[in-house]
């Protein structure tokens, strides 16, 4: 028990104070660093944020019907709309995947507060990573037994389950994040150095803060290129299979491309599974249990983060922007595919142009804030402008069909746009949240974002629902919404100050110190 505490308290030592054997054992190395980019080629999105809810909407409109005739006597195509009866109403199909998206993103929330703290105490977090991981691939090759319109009602099921399980695998996997860039090597001599007096706290602070953005960012550009490789392949299975020679055909790829990405994914994750090095997390305060720390956690995180100002106004930005670029995506995504008519191969090419330009926008980023020393803040601000701009031209298309994500061209541009522009948000958005938290609970605040990500996650497709069905089933109009809501978070952003959530942050951990919120325990 002694050991125990031990290594729990160790998780708090500046690297001077630790010994050279602790120092050793935790000390990331390049072959762990590697196991980690290559769990990201893996746990892309292909199967259950891509080709999952492709599949799901083509299912949809395959088995739905035209709402100018009696209902199921005209098929989808032959008119404008297309609508299916689901929870208790007739809907449009975009509808029903953004109710569905949100049902889903709502669950998420609930298992992530039930279990999203276990991230941090023990050493649970690679074993909730390789769970969710399997049950993902497991979700992936349910889908082969998917293919047919009749059976929209089980696709339904895949799909929540698919986001559930991508996302969740995703959420632990980031959090092995803060702690693999604190024990770099030259993060840990950096540290060392300020502990005996020769450096600054404030360079270190600089120097971690590009370190944290250099694994966020290659972490990204690895995930892209692999990414290439599987979609490449993926041409090749769709020719095999003929996907464009008739519906059957291309609906049975569908399933083919989420199954095969799964297969991907679970061989990408083998070496982070046996590689990860286990990382002693905190113990449970007294009077707590694994049922209720996530709640307990997150109260004493949010109670704490209203202390920390700059802590609070970046969390309400968080939640209110991620909400945004969520839903927009998704919104965006229900009408590219009904613009490309649900084609694979079309998808399938659509997503390499999104993977190229996305490694590239990621590494252009990065390498402009290396060479001119670019806070990360200012990164973000940059992208979040583009992110608007995104909104801007949705909300075009309301009242024209000249644009809107309403062509087959402008799907191309958007792909290539998204990538280019949009795809940093999730390298700096998360890098942010270290920017703003104190190191000591760096682990607590990135639980609490998490599940405040999460959580804000299912609104904006809900909202957007209500929307597309009160409007007469105009697909544009959740952008009115979306527009702004990112305008108002905007504002939120802006006022974070980075050099003083730092020395907030400082205050906070001498009384916290004091106060002994945080002490560990171990009975």
């Amino acid at each position: 028990m002694a050991e125990k505490k031990e290594a729990v308290q160790d998780l708090e030592l500046p690297v001077a104070e630790r010994t050279d054997a602790e120092t050793r054992r935790w000390t990331t190395t390049r072959v762990e660093l590697w196991a980690f980019y290559v769990y990201y080629i893996g746990n892309n999105g292909l199967s259950g944020f891509n080709f999952g809810p492709s599949q799901f909407q083509n299912l949809l409109f395959l088995a739905g019907y035209d709402p100018s005739q009696p209902p199921f006597t005209a098929p989808c195509g032959t008119g404008t709309d297309c609508v299916l009866p689901y929870l208790g109403r007739v809907r449009d199909v975009n509808s029903i995947v953004l109710l569905t998206n949100g049902i889903s993103f709502a669950l998420q929330a609930v298992v992530l507060l039930i279990i999203g703290a276990w991230a941090d105490y023990g050493t649970w977090r690679p074993n909730i990573t390789i769970f969710f991981t399997i049950l993902a691939v497991a979700v992936s090759f349910a889908w082969l037994g998917v293919e047919d319109p009749s059976r929209w009602e089980a696709g339904v099921a895949l799909y929540i389950l698919g986001l559930i399980t991508y996302q969740c695998a995703l959420t632990f996997w980031t959090a092995a994040f803060p702690g693999l860039a604190r024990d770099l090597p030259i993060v840990q001599e950096s540290a060392a150095q300020v502990d005996s007096g020769k450096k600054s706290v404030e360079k270190h602070a600089d120097l971690e803060s590009m370190e944290r953005n250099r694994i966020s960012n290659v972490s990204f550009a690895v995930s892209s290129a692999g990414e290439i490789i599987i979609l490449a392949i993926m041409v090749g299975i769709l020719k095999g299979l003929k996907s464009d020679a008739s519906t059957e055909n291309n609906t049975k790829a569908f399933s083919a491309l989420i199954a095969f990405s799964g297969g991907c994914w679970l061989l990408c994750a083998l070496p982070w599974f046996f590689l990860e090095r286990r990382r002693p997390g905190l113990s449970l305060p007294p009077g707590a249990s694994m049922l209720t720390i996530g709640l307990k956690q997150t109260y004493i995180a949010l109670r704490e983060c209203m202390r920390l100002k700059q802590t609070f106004l970046y969390l309400i930005f968080y939640f209110l922007m991620g909400d945004v670029l969520n839903t927009t995506v998704t919104v965006i995504g229900t009408l590219q595919n009904s613009v490309v008519s649900y084609s694979t191969l079309q998808l399938t090419l659509l997503l390499i142009v999104g993977i190229v330009t996305q490694g590239l926008g990621i590494y252009l980023f990065w390498l402009v804030q290396k060479r001119f020393q670019i806070p990360t803040k200012t990164m973000l601000c940059f992208n979040v402008f583009w992110i608007l701009i995104l909104t801007v031209w949705g909300l075009i298309g309301i009242h024209t069909d000249k644009f809107g994500f309403k062509h087959v061209w402008e799907i191309w541009l958007y792909q290539a746009y998204y990538g280019l522009m949009v795809c940093p948000w999730y390298a700096y958005s998360q890098t942010m949240i270290s920017e703003v938290s104190p190191l000591p609970q760096m682990f607590l605040f990135f639980a609490l974002f998490s599940v405040v990500g999460k959580t804000s996650a299912f609104i904006g497709p809900l909202v957007s629902s209500a929307i597309i069905t009160a409007s007469g089933n105009n697909d544009n109009y959740p952008f009115v919404f979306l527009f702004t809501l990112g305008a108002l978070s905007t504002a939120f952003l802006y006022f974070v100050d980075v050099q003083k959530s730092r020395k907030e942050c400082e205050e906070f951990i001498v009384a916290e110190a004091k106060r002994e919120a945080f002490v560990d325990t171990v009975p």
